[in-house]
């Protein structure tokens, strides 16, 4: 149990305990005296003690974590004895206005102001007094709903005490009438009470969004970098907690990882402006105007699960030309092979427009991982030679190095490192790179890939 569910669960018992021993003093009091108000207000704080020990249940079952049956927990018990609550104060205030009305009318009403009388309701004002302050506090602390109506409820029972000790004191002074008066004003603070209540806990019970929240929360989450706009953003409250779910734009050109990450992002923007709210996050991807066309033909590629290189935008009079290859997997059959580059230069065409000209070529794809190992010194020590002899002719390739040759059922795979000028062009150096393995693979057929990685030249 966490320390704030621990502190709702002691308030609620103080409160008992408090409403009980007031309730017995009033009623003492009320009897002794013959004080309507007294005993409205013995009334009063009788239903304070059911409703408070019904607050102590709810907040015993709210604290029930999430279940089979309850995916949002417990929450709205609390709510639902907040509504009950309000049921009991109803009541109460019809009860005190059919009473008042009839001592009203009647000219034998004898009120006797004792100095119980007086002592009890001066207590009960400054016990109401302690209760209503510490509730406020526990129930803003922890958003309880019950511990909140129990709060507001007490505060009403300090007004309604001190109507009836006005009451009392004019029925010292002659007047017992007034007591009637007093529990007629006190009938009316039970009935606005139970009014507040009734009003807040339906809105809860009926997923009423808290009034300017989502607002808020919008606010919040456009400004988190990566999102367009927000589409969607419903909240309900949910005992303490507000839960929801909010839909926002990104780029749909953004990997998975990044889009993970802006969620991530609003997550955390949102708890730390407004921690009582859980939310889940949807992302909606849309196109945005500043896409290249490699980055759309690449996007469309990948949602179709096929793999694009040497990707050619050329406009020709006017008309836009499109060239790729497309890797796929070597053992297919043909048929199958184009029936799948059809359906991608389909799709591109639908994206980019129907007068755009797609030229695609097919190249096999090695779905398998090769099993090799090493190669013998010797094939080793001719395959660096013939890159190092190759590297200058190839032109802007220094330093030949970190030479890996592998025999492979395949053939040979051999990968080496070099060393390039870093003001040359990513174009320049793949000029480069591609002439020195064309040289070597020359010389050795048995060489089925070669992978040259460059890097820049040590000042």
């Amino acid at each position: 149990m966490t320390e704030a569910n621990r502190l709702k669960e002691r308030a609620a018992l103080a409160s008992i305990a408090a409403s009980s021993l007031l309730t017995l003093g009033k009623l003492v009091a009320g009897v002794s005296s013959g004080s309507l108000a007294i005993l409205s207000e013995a009334g009063h704080n009788l239903a304070d003690v059911a409703s408070t020990a019904l607050t102590y249940f709810a907040i015993r079952i709210a604290n029930k974590p999430a279940d089979e049956d309850h995916h949002y927990g417990h929450g709205k018990v609390e709510s639902l004895a907040a509504l009950v609550e309000t049921g009991f104060l109803f009541g109460l205030a019809v009860y005190i206005l059919v009473e008042a009305v009839r001592r009203l009318s009647s000219d034998d009403v004898r009120v006797e102001a004792n100095a119980l009388a007086f002592g009890v309701l001066i207590v009960s004002i400054i016990v109401d007094l302690v209760r209503w302050r510490s509730l406020r506090r526990i129930a803003t602390a922890t958003r309880s709903e019950a511990l909140a109506a129990d709060a507001l409820h007490f505060s009403s029972d300090i007004v309604s005490s001190a109507l009836a000790l006005c009451g009392l004191v004019a029925a010292h002074y002659g007047y017992p009438q007034g007591d009637a008066a007093a529990a007629l004003g006190v009938a009316a603070f039970v009935a606005v009470a139970g009014y507040k209540i009734a009003r807040r806990t339906v809105d809860t019970l009926t997923d009423a969004a808290p009034k300017g929240l989502a607002e808020q929360v919008t606010s919040i989450v456009r400004a988190v970098p990566g999102v367009i706009d927000v589409t969607t953003a419903r909240l309900r409250p949910a005992g303490s907690e507000v839960i929801g779910d909010i839909s926002i734009k990104v780029a749909r050109t953004l990997s998975l990882e990044k889009a993970a990450a802006i969620k991530a992002n609003v997550l955390t923007a949102i708890a730390g402006a407004h921690p009582e709210v859980a939310v889940t996050v949807a992302t909606q991807p849309i196109a945005l105007d500043d896409e290249t066309m490699l980055q759309r033909v690449s996007l469309i590629a990948a949602k179709r699960h096929v793999q694009v290189h040497h990707v050619t935008l050329q406009e020709i009079d006017g008309k836009t030309s499109i060239s790729f290859d497309v890797e796929l997997d070597g053992r297919m059959t043909h048929g199958n092979a184009h029936a799948i580059v059809s359906g991608l230069e389909r799709q591109i065409r639908q994206e980019l427009g129907y007068d755009i000209e797609v030229e695609t070529h097919i190249e096999p794809q090695e779905p398998r991982q090769l099993q090799g190992h090493d190669a013998s010194a010797a094939t080793h020590a001719e395959i660096t030679a013939a890159l190092a002899r190759s590297a200058p002719e190839a032109g802007a390739i220094r330093d030949v190095h970190n030479v890996r040759v592998r025999e492979t059922p395949a053939g040979l795979v051999v990968n080496y490192h070099c060393r390039v000028n870093p003001e040359l062009s990513v174009d320049e150096v793949h000029e480069r790179v591609d002439e020195l393995e064309r040289k070597v693979r020359d010389d050795f057929a048995e060489i089925v890939r070669i992978v040259g990685h460059a890097e820049p030249l040590l000042a």
